[in-house]
C-alpha cells in the first residue's frame, strides 16, 4: 500500500483547499518543492502534485516547480492539474512526471483520453471526482453529468493504467474516508484504485488496508500529514507493511 503525500500548487505555493473551493485556501509552505523534497527525505515512495491553477485555468502554470521536483526527489511523481492537451502531457513525462492523472479530458474529450492512452501505455490515470457518486470536471467546478460507474467502461476500454477517486465532500476537511464509495469501485474495476479525500488519521489508513485485496494501490494524504493529525511515518511504516492482492 502506498502513502501518497499530497503537493497540491496554487500561486506559487503549497496550500491545500476545502472540498476543492479556491476561496477556501489554506497555506502550508511558500516552496512546494521543498514541501515535496521534505517528503521524498522522510521515505516517501511517491510523490502527488496537483497544479491547482493549471486545473481552474485549463493551462499548465508551474511547469518549472514540476520539472524541479523531478529532477530532485529522487523518487516517482504522479501529477494531476490542467494536463488537457498532448504537447502538454508529452512535456510532464518529458520534465520527468512517471505518470499523468487526467480528469477532464477524460471526461469530456474520449478520444483525445484514448489517444493518451495509446501513445503513453502505463502512465495515464484517470482522476473521478465525485459528490454523491456524481462526477465533477475543470477543477471540480463543473457538474459532468455522469456518474462514477458509467464511466468505468469507457477509461477501461480506452487503456487507463489506474483510477485515483476523490470525495470532494470529504476532500481538505479530515472527515474520514468513504469506504463504501472506495469499496464499490474497488469491486467495479480490475484497475488500480488510489484513494483520496478524507484521509485524516492512522485509523483511515487502517479502514482502507483490507481494500488492498481488492485493488486498492494506495492512498493520497495532505491537509493531515500537514496539520500532523495523520504522523506521516507513522503511516508511512504502516502502509509499508499492507500487501495488496496478488
Amino acid at each position: 500500500m502506498i502513502l501518497f503525500p499530497a503537493v497540491d500548487i496554487k500561486d506559487g505555493r503549497c496550500v491545500r483547499l476545502e472540498q476543492g473551493r479556491a476561496d477556501a485556501v489554506t497555506v502550508f509552505g511558500d516552496d512546494p518543492a521543498e514541501c515535496a523534497l521534505g517528503w521524498a527525505r522522510l521515505g516517501a515512495q511517491w510523490l502527488h502534485i496537483v497544479d491547482l491553477d493549471g486545473a481552474f485555468s485549463g493551462q499548465p502554470r508551474n511547469f518549472g516547480l514540476v520539472r524541479r521536483i523531478c529532477a530532485e526527489a529522487g523518487i516517482p511523481v504522479q501529477l494531476g492539474g490542467g494536463v488537457r492537451d498532448l504537447g502538454t502531457a508529452t512535456a510532464y513525462l518529458q520534465a520527468g512526471v512517471t505518470r499523468l492523472i487526467i480528469g477532464t479530458v477524460a471526461l469530456e474529450d474520449p478520444d483525445l483520453f484514448a489517444e493518451l492512452c495509446a501513445k503513453f501505455p502505463g502512465k495515464i490515470g484517470v482522476s473521478l471526482d465525485a459528490v454523491d457518486g456524481r462526477l465533477k470536471s475543470r477543477g471540480w467546478v463543473a457538474d459532468a453529468g455522469l456518474a462514477v460507474m458509467d464511466m468505468l467502461p469507457r477509461i477501461e476500454s480506452a487503456g487507463a493504467a489506474f483510477i485515483v477517486y476523490t470525495d470532494i465532500s470529504r476532500d481538505g476537511m479530515q472527515s474520514g474516508v468513504n469506504i463504501p464509495a472506495l469499496t464499490a469501485l474497488c469491486e467495479a474495476t480490475k484497475l488500480p484504485v488510489v484513494a483520496a479525500g478524507g484521509v485524516t488519521s492512522l485509523d483511515d489508513l487502517k479502514a482502507l488496508a483490507p481494500l488492498c485485496e481488492k485493488g486498492l494501490q494506495g492512498a493520497i494524504s495532505g491537509r493531515a500529514i500537514y496539520a500532523s493529525s495523520l504522523d506521516f511515518t507513522e503511516g508511512l511504516a504502516f502502509t509499508k507493511g499492507v500487501q495488496g492482492a496478488a
